[in-house]
């Protein structure tokens, strides 16, 4: 009796440390830096469409302007050389270039280009599925093709395509 009940414990014994032998936990995922949580806002994984359609806005100086952008899209990519494309954006912006932040704080970026939107500093806010950007046209050199005036301060409110 005592070597069987010996047998059972030295076996019970064996098991369990052989379970605590297991696998290291994985290593947790490394602590982001405020450029990239900045650049995963805007670009997600690589690449994130932002749009108008499905319940977007844009204001110009608290004025609902949102049909004169019907189907504008911001693609945002990021990478070794962060680049924008975007489309039916009323001439404001141009259709392609580069973009970067502005300072250390992540919370701006500017894009490259030659149109209304070009060099200004667009402030953001990302949550969930919603991009918020805010900047400002001033009136010199704000007109479009020497014709429509563009001042003013806008908003766009966008969504996650």
């Amino acid at each position: 009796m005592k070597s069987l009940l010996f047998r059972l414990f030295l076996l019970t014994f064996v098991m369990v440390a052989i379970q605590s032998c297991g696998g290291d936990d994985p290593d947790p995922d490394p602590i982001k830096t405020p450029e990239q949580i900045a650049t995963e806002a805007l670009t997600g994984t690589g690449t994130q469409t932002w749009g108008i359609d499905g319940g977007g806005s844009v204001q110009r100086d608290g004025a609902v302007v949102t049909d004169l952008y019907a189907g504008f899209e911001l693609v945002m990519k990021s990478g070794s050389a962060k680049t924008y494309t975007s489309k039916n954006n009323n001439d404001i912006f141009d259709a392609s270039g580069t973009w970067s932040f502005v300072g250390t704080n992540f919370d701006k970026f500017m894009l490259s280009g030659t149109k209304p939107v070009a060099g200004r500093e667009i402030s953001f806010t990302q949550n969930n599925d919603n991009l918020t950007l805010t900047f400002t046209i001033p009136a010199p050199g704000a007109r479009v093709n020497g014709v429509m005036a563009v001042a003013g301060n806008y908003t766009f409110r966008l969504l996650k395509k």
